[in-house]
């Protein structure tokens, strides 16, 4: 046996909006012009079963129904309108899509619906349902909530409507504290109350989302449990916004909370429709009649009716104006539902228009309505925009394409009302899609601030989360960002890190450039250097410039005068090779500051060595007989430097033909610093001109240490011999504190070396001769010297 539900303002304004809407066409001659609609209206009293019957019924004509077979020949049904309620919606497009019928539907919202390999003939003046769980996702992501209650029904939709909410929710990152299913037969009970209230209560979550369809079940939970629900904010679906009973004494609960509801859509000739629409007005309507007594308790003429509602329902009866039964009409006229009833209608008919014009451009035989039903899918399915949206009417899948409304529900003096505090529109861009306006927006708390409900505190750019073990990925600890790397917005789940030449700033919630680091000109130290410098160059100058002046006496003449020449100017030109290791590195100075040096630097030397092996081959050849004699000859000590100096030079070609020195930013030294230096290319040409300097530095030390005891007055050997001691005491102290320091510690430590190798040699071996030729002239001549010779050969 079906039972119906009792009759409600709601479902009477669905049925009134649609019948003015068949007078509304019918009156247009701009639509369908000579054809007048008719329509047969049944009640599915929210059954499956009821609704197949209804189908069945209309399908086989009148008398008893029969499947799959009518008794009137040709069917003149056009098309279906319905059902609201996707539970007799499925059922009825099952059996059209079978044979062939074009149905509209304005209330269902089932996701399945949307498959058009089974329902491919269903159009639907609203979206599936998963666009509503969407927007509120985005809703609760939108204010930076996290941590979400959810009531569901314990029915079909519940189960259908709950995991998508869930899935939903989950894309956006937002976890589900409690759910809790409400059931007819068992929310009632008081041990079932009790746990839901403390589940609810021991909650941090502040949000709370109710899907499914509308149960009074839930209604009870919060007419006994309204304190629970002071610092909770609801979220509603819009199957219930449109139930007067969730309105009505829960304005606690409600109050505060957000709905989620269709866009409002117009009636042609609105004020109209409802001008007349009291008991007094409209004499014979029973259904009129049976809602007056229900919802608003008005007596009505029949006294047994009055009695049995009376007695049935409860409810006292007393005359009725008709005045807040015009106000409640007008209420859920803006809900958007009776509207979508009207525009089914209208795109039902403006697709006939359509497809009878298209078709009488052909025979007249294509013109029996016995074929509409086959063709009328396409011009359905292609009708134009009607709401000058600049969108297609339907999209794929059938469904309407619309705006939604974002309303918020709060209390003045005891009734509720709601004012729209935001719009979402699925078409738009993606930041365009959800607007709010929070200068709208009231809330529960305190100074009006947004509610928190996290699971846990966000984690402030900077930091990074971490999940807790076992639990909810939305409760996890905060960890700052390892170094080098930053995050530049709240709850992030890794931190980034930053490019090679920047480094994260303080707060490590943004990259900031590196500073870089070099001997820069600015630099106290490069000033120091700079001064030394020049000063070693000027004094090299002075003393080559002595040399020249004095270069006919006998100490500049007892040495090799052209090796001396060069060998000062050799040194000389080692000091100005410090300004390539001073400022920013680049390629060519990287190239040139090493190879310049080495190569000046090992003349030097070589001249040391040459003068050093003429000074031990001369007094060897002293002695009677001796075989050094053939060998005394300027040109040896010659071919001592040019030899060795070419050496020299082919390392260094080679080195820079290979793997040249090239700039270098280190980046991984120092946190925040880029250090700019120059990579050496080839470590091992690098260190082969150094050990090479070394060789040519430890011959001299030793030839020199062989001659030190010469006696000869203008013996310079054992000048030598301390010059190539400090050149490799230096050095080797050089290398350790070059390997162990960066950047410009380490250019700074080669500088002091190349000065004070360069310092020495000048001081070790030409200050004792600047001495002589400045303050003991006589001791420059030619006798004096000859005398020392004397003397060393008679002894």
């Amino acid at each position: 046996m079906i039972f119906c539900m009792r009759p409600t303002i709601r479902s009477y304004m669905k049925l009134l909006v649609f019948e003015f809407g068949i007078e509304h066409i019918n009156s247009r001659s701009d639509t369908l012009p000579n054809i007048t609609l008719g329509y047969h209206l049944f009640d599915s009293c929210t059954d499956p079963r009821k609704a197949v019957r209804n189908i069945l019924q209309i399908l086989s004509g009148a008398g008893k129904t029969v499947p799959n077979y009518s008794c009137t020949g040709y069917n003149k049904v056009a098309g279906f309108i319905g059902d609201e309620h996707s539970i007799t919606t499925i059922p009825i497009a099952q059996i059209l899509g079978v044979f062939g019928y074009s149905q509209i539907s304005y209330g269902a919202t089932d996701p399945a619906l949307s498959d058009r390999r089974v329902y491919p003939r269903f159009f639907r003046m609203i979206e599936s349902v998963h666009i509503y769980y969407k927007i509120i996702a985005q809703i609760i992501k939108h204010f930076g909530w996290n941590w979400v209650g959810i009531f569901v029904s314990d029915d079909d939709s519940g189960e259908t409507e709950q995991p998508l909410l869930s899935q939903f929710l989950s894309s956006y990152g937002i976890c589900v504290s409690f759910i809790i299913k409400f059931d007819t037969n068992k929310s009632y009970r008081r041990d079932v109350i009790s746990r839901n209230i403390n589940t609810v209560h021991s909650s941090s979550a502040k949000i709370i989302v109710i899907c499914g369809t509308f149960t009074f079940a839930i209604i009870h939970f919060f007419q006994v449990a309204p304190a629970i629900f002071y610092r909770k904010t609801l979220i509603l679906n819009p199957s219930w916004t449109t139930n007067t009973h969730i309105v009505r004494n829960n304005e606690e609960a409600l109050n505060k909370s957000f709905t989620i509801e269709l866009n409002d859509m117009t009636l042609p000739e609105y004020g109209s429709l409802f001008s007349y629409i009291h008991i007094s007005s409209r004499p014979k309507d029973k259904l009129l009649e049976d809602v007056g007594i229900i919802d608003y308790h008005c007596q009505s003429p029949n006294a047994s009716k009055n009695k049995l509602y009376s007695t049935l329902y409860g409810i006292p009866l007393s005359n009725y104006t008709g005045r807040d039964f015009i106000r409640v009409h007008n209420y859920y006229v803006t809900l958007g539902l009776p509207p979508r009833v009207y525009y089914a209608l209208y795109v039902m008919a403006l697709a006939l228009h359509t497809m009878r014009k298209y078709l009488k451009q052909y025979n007249e035989a294509s013109m029996k309505m016995s074929n509409y039903k086959r063709q009328l899918h396409h011009f359905i399915k292609n009708t134009p925009d009607l709401l000058k949206m600049n969108k297609p009417f339907f999209n794929e899948n059938g469904e309407f394409i619309t705006h939604y409304i974002i309303r918020q529900w709060f209390k003045v003096q005891k009734v509720i009302q709601y004012d729209t505090v935001g719009q979402y529109t699925e078409f738009a861009s993606e930041d365009k899609k959800l607007l709010i306006n929070l200068s709208k927006i009231q809330w529960r708390s305190k100074n009006n601030e947004v509610p928190r409900s996290r699971c846990t505190d966000i984690c402030l750019p900077g930091y990074r989360k971490v999940p807790r073990e076992g639990v909810h990925t939305c409760c996890y600890d905060c960890a700052c960002c390892p170094e080098g790397e930053i995050s530049n917005r709240s709850d992030s789940e890794n931190c980034i890190k930053c490019p090679d030449t920047e480094w994260p700033n303080e707060k490590k919630d943004q990259c900031i450039p590196r500073l870089e680091e070099f001997l820069s000109y600015s630099d106290v130290i490069t000033a120091v250097f700079s001064v030394l410098s020049a000063l070693f160059f000027l004094i090299t100058i002075g003393i080559l410039i002595i040399f020249i002046i004095f270069k006919d006496t006998a100490i500049v003449k007892a040495n090799n005068t052209s090796l001396s020449f060069l060998l000062l100017v050799s040194i000389m030109l080692t000091f100005p090779c410090v300004l390539l290791f001073l400022g920013r590195p680049v390629d060519i100075t990287c190239m040139l500051r090493h190879s310049t040096f080495s190569i000046v630097f090992s003349i030097a030397i070589s001249c040391v060595l040459g003068k050093t092996t003429m000074i031990y081959i001369v007094f060897k050849a002293t002695k009677p007989g001796s075989v050094w004699k053939k060998w005394v000859n300027p040109k040896i000590s010659n071919a001592v430097v040019l030899t060795f100096s070419l050496i020299q030079i082919m390392i260094n070609i080679t080195w820079l033909a290979a793997a040249p020195p090239f700039q270098e930013l280190d980046t991984r030294s120092y946190p925040g610093k880029i250090i700019v230096q120059c990579n050496e290319g080839s470590v091992m040409a690098f260190y082969s001109v150094l050990g090479y300097m070394g060789l040519l530095a430890a011959v001299s030390f030793n030839i020199a240490f062989l001659a030190r005891t010469l006696p000869d007055s203008f013996n310079e050997a054992k000048y030598i011999t301390f010059s190539m001691l400090v050149f490799c005491s230096v050095w080797i102290a050089m290398i350790p504190a070059y390997l162990s320091t960066k950047g410009k510690d380490m250019v700074s430590v080669e500088i002091f070396a190349m000065l004070t190798s360069s310092a020495g040699l000048l001081g070790c071996i030409f200050s004792p001769k600047c001495y002589i030729i400045l303050f003991r002239p006589e001791i420059n001549t030619k006798t004096y010297l000859l005398g020392s010779k004397n003397k060393v050969i008679s002894t």
